[in-house]
């Protein structure tokens, strides 16, 4: 068996992947992929890391916290989704951007210390995340929130650098969470592991959140009709419709910061960028783009 973490980040997938799998946990299940809800890992993983204090669980305790998450007898994959693994929103900065995150990830692997896993994490462009990242503090000022960060220093790549550097050998997909909305069948079957035959329902369901509802019904058509021969036709197919039927209020980047202006957006946008580079050489790193 392999656990699948889903590590979010904050304020990328809004747990709409883990939504996704579980309308269709029966089909993934039939073919060897345990989806939980999350009522039944989440407070008892958090428990028990803190219980182990980083140390391995014993097989004792492996099997314990298993019995407790898994109804099915046997998996070939389990998943495990929740944007908590990395930090609490409240703890996601502290000079740089979730500084506790090695640390944790691999306090939630030595629970099951014999057992394989793998990682998957959206990022966010921190021009638009900063904002939104915000806006789920309680009672902080916006210094309180930064923290003493400096928002042109804070890079994905050192996170993902310090998760790869705290655990060794266990592969990492990262994609853009900008760019979900053409790469979203692609981001599903990489955490799920899913055959490439098999067809998610309500997989659209992201596109359908941006995108009108004319539009929507009008691309549905247009595929029954030219049937995508590749993943790269199928995004084009995606892109053009966006580009006509693109609900403005859900694409837009908006940002409210203090003291932040146009200037800034464009440099931290300009230095995101910089950091996808950085990311995608990465030993150990599978770059999902579209």
């Amino acid at each position: 068996m392999r656990i699948v973490y889903h590590l979010g980040a904050h304020c990328t997938d809004e747990e709409r992947l883990l939504r996704c799998l579980l309308k269709n946990r029966q089909i993934l299940a039939e073919n060897g992929i345990v989806v939980p809800g999350p009522t039944r890992y989440r407070s008892l993983l958090r428990d028990t890391a803190i219980a182990l204090k980083g140390q391995a669980a014993s097989r004792d305790t492996q099997a314990l916290v298993l019995e407790q998450i898994m109804e099915e007898d046997r998996a070939d994959r389990l998943i495990l989704s929740w944007d908590n693994f990395l930090s609490f929103p409240q703890w996601v900065l502290k000079e740089r951007l979730y500084p506790a995150a090695a640390e944790r990830v691999r306090a939630f692997t030595q629970i099951f210390p014999e057992i394989e896993a793998e990682f998957h994490l959206a990022i966010r462009n921190p021009a638009t995340f900063l904002p939104d990242l915000f806006a789920k503090q309680r009672d902080k000022t916006y210094e309180q929130f930064m923290a003493g960060a400096d928002p042109m220093l804070l890079h994905w790549s050192d996170v993902v650098a310090d998760v790869i550097d705290e655990n060794p050998g266990v592969p990492l997909t990262v994609w853009c969470d900008e760019d979900t909305p053409l790469i979203w069948p692609e981001v599903l079957r990489a955490v799920s592991g899913h055959p490439e035959n098999l067809v998610l329902d309500d997989a659209d369901d992201l596109l359908a959140s941006i995108m009108s509802p004319e539009g929507m019904v009008r691309m549905k058509a247009y595929l029954e009709t030219h049937a995508p021969q590749s993943v790269v036709q199928r995004r084009r197919i995606v892109s053009a419709f966006l580009d006509k039927f693109a609900l403005p209020e859900k694409v837009e980047m908006e940002w409210e910061l203090p003291g932040w202006t146009d200037d800034t957006v464009a440099a931290l946008t300009s230095a995101y960028s910089a950091d996808i580079i950085r990311i995608r050489s990465m030993p150990g790193v599978t770059f999902i783009t579209p």
